[in-house]
């Protein structure tokens, strides 16, 4: 596990810049380190802030609309962040580049969050954002028939989750999981999640586990399958999903484990690992090549699967 030369330098900056680990942070803290470090995005052809009724209130969303003329495909979007930090402005430089490569309304979804809002409330804002788009598909020239859901680390956690309650519930139908190093076990037993343990590196064990501690109730959530999706009866009849994972990250067994435990089921389902970069590496677009190849991979397959339908 060896950073590659970008990555390096990008790890360098970072230390320069007075990097501090999560896990050693306050919440306040830490939610104020990741906002200064976020990324200005491209531009979209047109873009909308606006709130939607939601189980706890009122849900702040993002939308961006590519060139052309609808109704276009939607991909419902879920910031990472661990369910504690993070918001609708620290996932943009991903949301605006899927909005233009797959051709796509982009929704991101500013859910509630952790510790003020423990789990599982983060899943019903996720769930409840996603059934508005669909309701509101005419509204907002998409077409219903073609909504997917992604999301990066805990967001890749909603994202399925998401797609597990819509199949319970028989709506929305959803035809894509876009799962960037997405959080499927909270039982952290995996080779990753051991090895990836220096400071250096933007995601820890540690810093999971401080999460975890922020986000659920208590330990018996840890085998809820809308906390630990690898953990469902069931991943049968859930749409077919592109899962990215990174090398140099606690995350990287657990999301090429759940890509195996959705084959294994049933659904088809792609895995693609990038080696020698860390966890966080698809917003680092503007000075990363491999961000930029998995942003264009997951267009491309958000693309095929809307061509589907």
């Amino acid at each position: 596990m060896t950073p590659d030369p970008q990555m390096k330098a990008i790890l360098a900056q970072m230390k320069a810049a007075g990097w501090f680990p999560t896990h050693k942070l306050s919440v306040p803290d830490a939610r104020k380190a990741f906002k200064s470090r976020i990324a200005k995005g491209a531009p979209v052809a047109r873009s909308e802030d606006r709130t939607v009724p939601g189980p706890g209130g009122d849900i702040c969303l993002r939308i961006h609309w590519p060139a052309g003329a609808g109704p276009f495909p939607a991909l419902v979007f879920f910031h990472g962040g661990g369910w504690v930090i993070g918001d609708l402005d620290s996932h943009d430089v991903t949301c605006r580049s899927l909005t233009n490569q797959a051709g796509c309304v982009t929704v991101s979804v500013d859910y509630r969050l952790a510790p003020e809002h423990k789990f599982p409330a983060a899943v019903d804002d996720s769930y409840a954002a996603t059934r508005w788009v669909a309701e509101h598909a005419a509204e907002l020239g998409v077409d219903s028939a073609r909504i997917a859901v992604g999301g990066a680390s805990a967001g890749g956690n909603l994202s399925t989750v998401v797609a597990l309650i819509a199949r319970e519930r028989g709506s929305p139908r959803l035809v894509f999981q876009l799962l960037i190093y997405p959080v499927t076990d909270a039982t952290l037993d995996t080779p990753s999640s051991h090895a990836v343990t220096s400071d250096d590196y933007p995601l820890t064990r540690a810093d999971m586990e401080w999460f975890w501690n922020h986000y659920l109730r208590s330990d018996a959530d840890r085998r809820n399958p809308w906390a630990s999706p690898a953990l469902a009866a069931s991943l049968a009849g859930l749409p077919p999903a592109l899962v990215i994972t990174a090398e140099i990250d606690p995350l990287c067994d657990e999301g090429e484990r759940y890509a195996v435990l959705l084959r294994q089921a049933g659904v088809q389902a792609t895995c693609t690992r990038y080696d020698g970069v860390t966890h966080g590496f698809v917003g680092m677009e503007a000075a990363l090549d491999k961000a930029r190849a998995a942003v264009a991979e997951s267009a491309q397959a958000l693309r095929a699967a809307f061509a589907r339908g």
